[in-house]
């Protein structure tokens, strides 16, 4: 009787276990990810642990007091030591800079000991009386933002774990001090800071009195560790200067879109790029509106952040991609491509509570790491890839971290440990982690930045660990930009110098975007519509369906069964790198009469569409040389001939210069080449000055700026300057071409222009090959056009001496032999070439 009961009641709770799955699996879309045990949570925390020590102990041991671990090279990266890599260096200032960036990550991790004795080398060794030129936007999410987080954890370990009793708040007089060596740059007619200030001697350093461009982020993420600095010391003036900056930028965003442009004019306040996204250049602005009303309380600063909120989702948004426009043309899109910054966004959305768009354009950026096992620097809107280098970036993780505490979602806890064991399997090696050059190669790039300790492992260490394993309750804090955490207590100090009344500038419509409630939002039933996302976006033949030229891949081999089976073949033309084929059609070779008639229609549009492209070049190149953005860069092309005797002509793409005359229509110098001696042109005399008169002159960079090697070259009678890049591996394909700043004095008369390294090394292939060799210098759509005309006119001259030869053979005499008939008889069905 017992065992006949059991048996019902187990029945029972079968039968209600069937319709309780039943019920969760009627919409499939509310399947969760199946939950991560407390065990492996556990592993992964730790793993992310060790990852931290990995890097940590590597730069103690070999780098420090440098700025930067090298970890192919195993040794520090110093300024003006190490081998400079241009404007890129501008985050170093020789102070320590990854040690300060790391400090309260050891508090995190609950490493007092090692805490104390980095607080302890910081104050020893960290001095800022340097004659260096900084970013000033990175010298202070970096640098104050790591001293006042260390000085408040230090202060919290005081009271809360009875340690470092010594410490009298020594790192924030340092942060102090700093501050005020930063303050300089905000002397403007706008109070928009300059981008770079000099440690020592302000804005008086004379490469810096023609400063006047920055972008949106580099000024408008300053208020929170400024404010910050200003309410711990006492001291009003740092956060007067950061609220003056966001008010003048909030003043120059176009009325009618409510968008921002990326780099604008400090003095006149004009845009020079109106690219309005969120990821370079602008994006964590909109994270310190936002972040400033959480820290200090203001609404106008939650108030200008819905405003811009709303814009973005309108203009920007396109599903779950974020495409940039132009701020006063909202619906232009400015480029075809996304950058990896902009993988914040999700995060920001999470805390602004505005979680749907947020998991959606997470699951997009997943679908890209997945796609490319690492996340590009960019990717294009077909998810290809625009800039291949990986940096080790913590946006992604940042954004997942926030959407797991949003949701308490496993699949975020899985997304994070695709992300650690990736870090693990191609960036660690044997002397810390290193960037990736290439995620299509996995070559390592000799790079750990600083925030890879600051931010990338502290947001792993974070997104395993349970509340209860940290030391401190981080919904207590502010992580800044470079995740350093402020204290909402710091709202509580106050700042009598500033007002906080509501300005008649924004209304309630400012404060009516509402936030979704997370209990009433699966993610799972957000991120399933978009599974396929990035693989559905790619073209695919299906069957009974004709392949079209538009969708045809030569990558994917169902293609190129289709177009074979229509008689199409491809036969590669020239040098195998470049990917160029030539494309035959044949009706005895398709696979049917039908296939045959398909081919010979896919043959026609591949015609048509190798017509548009070229025009489209055009279109493209003439678009980026005539809008109204004064920042937009006309490509400049560096062309020859391919050998002496050659018609054809190659060109490698350059970049002009903002103090040299402007090549424009048809334009172009046309010389001899020669290298400069000493090659960075920087002495005051060439000592082949002689051999340079009438020529072009190749310079490298470095050394001096840009306007002395072309004034030099001039001096020593160049017809034209070519500065090629100090950077190995640079490339105008990877990297983003700009045009060379001078200092604001008109005296240069020769075109001057700007080639990366792997462009510049064709370049130099040829000048060995060639002793003698003559370029011409032109912009790129005129070398385009030349081009086009030129085919267009051997195309005519092949058409008409066809047509002058089938004129003879049908005059020729009827006694010609029969062999000669045959083989200039045409086919009933004649091949077509392309």
């Amino acid at each position: 009787m017992s065992s006949t009961l059991t048996a019902i009641i187990a029945q029972f709770l079968l039968s209600l276990l069937l319709l309780v799955v039943s019920v969760l699996t009627d919409d499939a879309s509310t399947i969760p990810t199946q939950n991560m045990s407390h065990k492996e949570r556990a592993e992964l925390r730790e793993e992310s642990r060790d990852m931290f020590y990995h890097a940590y102990n590597a730069y103690m041991a070999n780098a420090y007091p440098a700025d930067e671990l090298m970890p192919l090279s195993c040794k520090g990266r110093y300024r003006g030591v190490t081998p400079s890599r241009g404007d890129m260096d501008d985050i170093l200032g020789n102070f320590s800079m990854t040690l300060v960036d790391t400090l309260d990550t050891l508090v995190l991790l609950g490493d007092f000991a090692e805490f104390e004795h980095a607080v302890k080398l910081v104050i020893r060794d960290v001095q800022f009386d340097s004659d260096i030129i900084v970013s000033v936007f990175e010298t202070n999410i970096r640098m104050v933002g790591g001293l006042l987080s260390a000085h408040i954890l230090a202060e919290y370990l005081q009271k809360q774990a009875d340690v470092m009793h010594w410490y009298k708040g020594e790192m924030l007089e340092m942060a102090r001090e700093l501050g005020y060596r930063l303050l300089p740059a905000f002397n403007t007619t706008t109070g928009i800071p300059h981008a770079r200030v000099n440690l020592r001697l302000g804005m008086k350093d004379p490469q810096l009195k023609k400063s006047r461009e920055t972008c949106t982020a580099c000024a408008g993420t300053i208020l929170l560790e400024f404010a910050a600095l200003s309410r711990l010391t006492g001291d009003p003036i740092f956060e007067v200067r950061a609220h003056a900056a966001m008010d003048a930028l909030w003043k120059l965003r176009h009325r009618g879109s409510d968008l921002m442009g990326t780099v604008l004019n400090v003095h006149s306040g004009d845009w020079v790029r109106r690219d309005s996204g969120v990821g370079a250049g602008i994006d964590s602005y909109y994270e310190y509106l936002f972040k400033s009303y959480v820290l200090l309380g203001d609404d106008k600063y939650l108030a200008r952040f819905n405003r811009h909120y709303n814009a973005v989702m309108k203009y920007v948004s396109e599903g779950p991609m974020l495409l940039d426009v132009l701020m006063h043309r909202p619906h232009a899109k400015s480029r075809n491509f996304m950058d990896s910054l902009l993988a914040f966004w999700p995060g920001l959305q999470v805390l602004s509570g505005d979680l749907k768009p947020a998991v959606q354009t997470h699951e997009m950026l997943y679908q890209v790491m997945q796609m490319h096992t690492l996340i590009p620097e960019a990717w294009t809107v077909d998810f290809q890839i625009h800039w291949g280098q990986h940096h080790l970036r913590p946006e992604f993780i940042e954004s997942t971290y926030f959407l797991y505490r949003a949701t308490g979602d496993h699949h975020y806890l899985q997304v994070g440990k695709r992300a650690l064991k990736t870090l693990q399997q191609y960036a660690k090696v044997s002397c810390g982690y290193a960037a990736v050059n290439d995620v299509r190669t996995g070559k390592h790039e000799d790079r750990m930045d600083s925030f890879v300790l600051s931010e990338t492992f502290k947001y792993l260490f974070l997104l395993f660990s349970e509340p209860q394993d940290l030391i401190i309750n981080v919904d207590e804090f502010v992580f800044t930009t470079e995740a350093h955490l402020l204290p909402l207590s710091i709202a509580q100090l106050g700042n009598s110098t500033f007002s906080f009344r509501q300005s008649d500038e924004h209304n309630v419509l400012d404060f009516m975007r509402t936030c979704p409630s997370s209990n009433k939002l699966f993610p799972e039933k957000v991120r399933k519509p978009l599974r396929n996302f990035i693989t559905g976006s790619c073209p695919r033949s299906t069957s009974g369906k004709r392949l079209s030229a538009l969708d045809f891949q030569a990558s994917n081999a169902d293609h190129l069964r289709a177009v074979y089976d229509m008689g199409i073949t491809m036969v590669s033309v020239g040098d195998r790198s470049q990917g160029k084929v030539r494309l035959f059609h044949s009706f005895y070779n398709a696979k049917s009469q039908e296939e045959g008639e398909m081919g010979l229609q896919f043959m026609q549009e591949m015609l048509e569409l190798t017509k548009m492209q070229s025009m489209n070049q055009l279109a493209q190149l003439q678009v980026r040389n005539d809008q109204d953005n004064s920042a937009d860069i006309r490509l400049m092309a560096v062309a020859y001939a391919l050998d002496d005797q050659s018609q054809d002509w190659t060109a490698l793409m350059a970049g002009p210069s903002h103090f040299s005359p402007e090549l424009v229509g048809e334009q172009f110098v046309e010389g001899h080449i020669v290298w400069a001696r000493p090659p960075r042109a920087c002495d005051e005399k060439l000592l082949n000055a002689e051999n340079v008169s009438g020529k072009i002159l190749v310079a490298e960079r470095g050394d001096c700026t840009f306007v002395s090697k072309a004034r030099l070259a001039q001096k020593a009678g160049a017809a034209a300057l070519i500065v090629c890049d100090n950077v190995a591996g640079s490339s105008g394909e990877t990297q983003p071409m700009f045009a060379m700043s001078g200092d604001g004095t008109d005296d240069v008369a020769i075109p001057v222009v700007f080639m990366y390294s792997l462009e510049f090394a064709k370049l130099s292939d040829a000048m060995q090959r060639r002793p003698q060799l003559r370029v011409r210098l032109m912009q790129m759509v005129e070398f385009k056009r030349w081009q086009l005309a030129k085919e267009a006119h051997q195309n005519e001259t092949a058409a008409a001496a066809a047509a002058a030869v089938a004129s003879a053979s049908a005059s020729a005499s009827a006694s010609a032999s029969e062999a000669a008939t045959m083989t200039t008889m045409p086919k009933k069905k004649p091949d077509k070439e392309l």
